[in-house]
């Protein structure tokens, strides 16, 4: 059976062993492969006049072989190639040495051409020059197509760099791989925190810039609203967020033959936050017309409440007495007795259930994800006139990309006003050093908040009782006083969170939260 012939450059086995050293291949091979080369070659004496020329340099320059032998390479040379190139070439061949580089050169009929040239200095056994070799070949139209490809990304980058929008190219490890001037300036605005990390965690969640390869298959997105809270004193920012797969071939040498491609995600934030925050502005001159009516309801409800706890005392008080006096009476009862406590207890009964259906009912529409980083700041602008009156400096240290709780936002807001509130009420107290440090994270599946002052603080000994109805810190009692923390509980336990006062603050009082996080959805 016939054996094929082994591809080129792959090995034979049975082809003959090289030939050993000193075996010379014929002198007509040499001259047939400078015949046949594809090169422009020709060699020349030591003064540069040529002696042979191969097909290739005709085809290239246009001269017959028998038209240029004898005469100087410099027939090949035109003004557009500065002297100092010449100089350069010429320093370098003085010294025994190769030249490579690029000229410009002139054809037989006039026309230019930028030629890709080597030189090589021709040695004789003892080491002098004899000779001159010369290998060039046409790269014109190769100069041409990377100038236009230079051109042309020059051209996208000043477009790009001149579009007011932070635009940045990452690969599936989410690593930045290019980006505009508009996103570099967020990069320091930020202060060397990676924007387009940030970003995708607002749209994806925590993590959500690790592996962007996992998302591949989600698609893009568009019109993506992220909120980013800097803190250091800075206010939140918005920027409504677009991305885009882009896809391209490998360029590496072993993906020549196999074609792979290479994912990259196109990001696109286009900076909302002159219209949020003028929107913002808005919401808290109507939040303070809202929270004002709401604490005139929420004082009436915890009035209410108040009034129908305790009246709850005497009418139990009555219930156990009419008890009470039926296991003790022998023979026939006091009925006239019975009488009275029995219409007393059902007149209390009837109050009582009067005063309970006068309480305001809370209505509250269905669970939707709330941004707890939103409602504090926006619970902070209702304090501001506050605040700057007694004096209080605020360190508001904001987790930069805040997932969202699922909850209500009138609570969540009533919870945080309360706290306040009694962080307000403990610095105004008295003491010199007035500074409320407020501060959110993600952790776990959840959102933490502390809200820590300066104040007197609770003793060891109050802290779980200051949870329990009627008690407060303040000496006061009755009118609905000492019902904030109890409420604060009850909001907490509505959202399936945590509240603690921390065992061992520093000087003052801290309060921690924890809710659980919004499961992100896909996309």
């Amino acid at each position: 059976m016939p054996r094929s012939d082994p591809p080129f450059g792959a090995a034979d086995e049975d082809e003959s062993p090289p030939q050993a050293p000193g075996r010379t291949l014929p002198p007509r091979l040499f001259y047939e492969a400078v015949e046949q080369s594809s090169m422009a070659i020709s060699i020349t004496d030591d003064r540069a006049r040529i002696l042979y020329a191969n097909p290739a340099f005709t085809r290239v320059t246009g001269y017959p072989a028998g038209e240029v032998i004898g005469r100087n390479e410099s027939i090949l040379s035109d003004q557009h190639t500065p002297a100092l190139v010449y100089e350069t070439l010429w320093g370098r061949l003085r010294q025994l040495q190769p030249w490579s580089g690029r000229l410009v050169n002139r054809r037989r009929d006039g026309s230019r051409y930028l030629a890709e040239l080597n030189i090589a200095p021709v040695l004789d056994a003892g080491g002098r020059l004899t000779h001159y070799l010369g290998m060039h070949r046409d790269i014109t139209e190769m100069h041409r197509l990377e100038h236009q490809v230079r051109n042309q990304k020059a051209l996208i980058e000043s477009v790009v760099d001149a579009e007011p929008v932070a635009i940045a190219l990452l690969d599936t490890g989410g690593r930045v791989v290019l980006d505009n001037q508009e996103y570099k300036k967020l990069a320091g605005d930020l202060r060397a925190r990676e924007p387009a990390r940030l970003l995708l965690e607002g749209i994806h969640g925590p993590g959500g810039a690790g592996d962007l390869a996992a998302m591949r298959g989600e698609g893009g997105f568009s019109d993506r609203e992220v909120r980013v809270d800097p803190g250091g004193g800075r206010g939140a920012r918005w920027f409504s967020c677009s991305g885009t797969w882009i896809t391209e071939q490998d360029a590496a040498a072993d993906a020549f033959f196999a074609p792979r491609r290479v994912d990259y995600l196109l990001l696109m934030a286009k900076e909302v936050t002159t219209l949020r925050r003028r929107e913002e502005e808005m919401r808290v001159h109507a939040l303070r017309a809202l929270t004002a009516e709401s604490e005139r309801v929420e004082g009436m409800r915890e009035t209410l409440e108040a009034a129908a706890y305790r009246m709850q005392e005497p009418v139990n008080l009555i219930q156990a007495a009419v008890q009470l006096l039926q296991r003790r009476r022998e023979g026939g009862p006091d009925e006239a007795l019975m009488r009275v406590l029995n219409d007393a207890l059902d007149s209390g009964r009837r109050a009582l259930g009067t005063l309970e259906a006068c309480i305001p009912e809370r209505r509250e529409g269905p669970a939707a994800p709330v941004n707890l980083n939103a409602v504090l700041r926006e619970v902070l602008g209702l304090f501001t006139r506050r605040l700057l009156a007694a004096g209080v400096v605020v360190e508001w240290d904001p987790a930069p990309v805040l997932p969202p709780v699922l909850g209500h936002e009138e609570p969540l807001r009533g919870l945080f006003k309360q706290l306040l509130d009694n962080a307000l009420d403990a610095l105004e107290s008295g003491g010199d050093r007035r500074e409320l440090h407020i501060r959110t994270r993600a952790r776990d599946d959840a959102v933490q908040v502390e809200i820590r002052d300066t104040g007197p603080g609770i003793p060891e000994a109050l802290r779980l009782r200051v949870f329990e109805p009627f008690f407060s810190t303040k000496g006061r009692s009755g009118d609905g006083a000492g019902m904030g923390l109890p409420m604060v509980q009850e909001v907490v336990n509505r959202h399936a969170g945590l509240i603690a006062i921390d065992p061992a603050p520093p000087p003052g009082c801290c309060v921690r939260l924890q809710f659980p996080v919004q499961p992100t959805a896909a996309g």
